[in-house]
Order: structure tokens, then sequence, then C-alpha cells
């Protein structure tokens, strides 16, 4: 069974965050989940969800998912000897974004990313803040470098997007394929069911 974690911390964006949950508890595979104090606060301001238990997140019981203390540094995926096949974290603030750059793991989320990265698995970092500053953009650039994903919660609006599902679905599907995990989400382009036809040079 694939082992999963997934990071919740304090940039907006908390309707991401569960509609990836809801998503990567269908399939076979072990969620591990843990958020950040700031986390649970976007989660109870964005979602309502003022006590955050499995049900909570993912809208059901479910057996393939273990919730984390944020500062439980000695839990099982803090350590490289604990095969995972990937890390998400979703969304990511800017304050995380910089802790994992710089290489801290004071806590279990930034703990269970330098651990991803040193055993060179897959990190997919989801930021959401707008504008970003040379700073953030270093980080990025830094993080990137040492192996990770950066894939920012911009939905694309060539699908035709008609509600707040659409474009949540949508960056979540990108992150899936990221995860290299199947989906039935509409993300796929193709220009001929769309209507484009190709271009001339007149036009």
């Amino acid at each position: 069974m694939r082992q999963i974690i997934l990071a919740v911390t304090g940039a907006s964006g908390a309707p991401y965050a569960q509609r990836l949950a809801q998503r990567l508890v269908e399939q076979d595979l072990h969620l591990h989940l843990v958020v950040s104090p700031h986390g649970r606060e976007l989660l109870a301001s964005e979602l309502g969800i003022r006590k955050l238990t499995v049900e909570s997140m993912v809208g059901r019981p479910a057996e393939n998912v273990t919730l984390y203390s944020y500062r439980d540094v000695g839990a099982r995926i803090a350590s490289g000897s604990f095969l995972t096949h990937g890390m998400v974290i979703c969304p990511a603030s800017s304050n995380t974004l910089a802790a994992v750059a710089a290489g801290l793991g004071d806590n279990l989320i930034t703990r269970a990313a330098m651990v991803t990265l040193k055993e060179a698995r897959r990190l997919i970092l989801v930021p959401r803040e707008t504008p970003l500053s040379a700073i953030e953009l270093e980080n990025m650039l830094r993080l990137s470098r040492a192996g990770a994903i950066v894939c920012p919660a911009s939905p694309g609006f060539y699908m035709h997007p008609h509600t707040i599902d659409d474009l949540l679905d949508f960056v979540v599907g990108r992150v899936l394929d990221l995860l290299g995990l199947p989906h039935d989400l509409h993300t796929r382009w193709s220009p001929s069911e769309r209507g484009w036809a190709q271009s001339s040079d007149e036009e």
C-alpha cells in the first residue's frame, strides 16, 4: 500500500486541502495527515471545522488515515526509515516554504519534508499566496533545485469551469498527477473537444 503524507499549513486555501484529502482516501493508500496550528485556524475560518478529526477533514470515517500532532517530531513519518511514496504541503504558506527551503525540522511538517527531500522522494508544495516577493521566489528556486516540485494553486480555465468545485478539482487533479495517482477529474487538455481550430498565419 502506498504511504502519502499531506500537510496543511496557514495559507488561504483550505478547500484545496480538504478536496485533496477526500480524493486521496479514495485511493488504495494510507494517508498521513498533519495540520499546523495556523492550518487549524484556516480550516476553522474557511471550512467551519472547529474540531479537527479524520471525519471532519474527509467527510466520513476512514480507516486509511492517520492524524498526527504537529509537534510530534518522533512520529514515524519523521524518519527516513519509514518508506513513503511522497508528501504534499497544501496549501503551503510562505513561512513553511521558507522553513523547508532552509532545511529546518523543528516540527513534524518541516521534519517530514526534510526527510522526504533527503531520501529523494517526491515533495510537492502548493503555494497560494500572491503576489510573491523575491525572497519567496528564491525559496521556490532553492526547493526546486533540491528536488521538490512547486505546484501553485493556479486553476486553469481552458476546461470552462462553472463552479468553485471545478476550480478545486483542477488543482487537485494536477497534484494527483504529480503523485502518479489515477483520477477522473477533468484536467486533460484536448483542443478538438474544446472547439479550438488551428490558427493560420494570416490571422
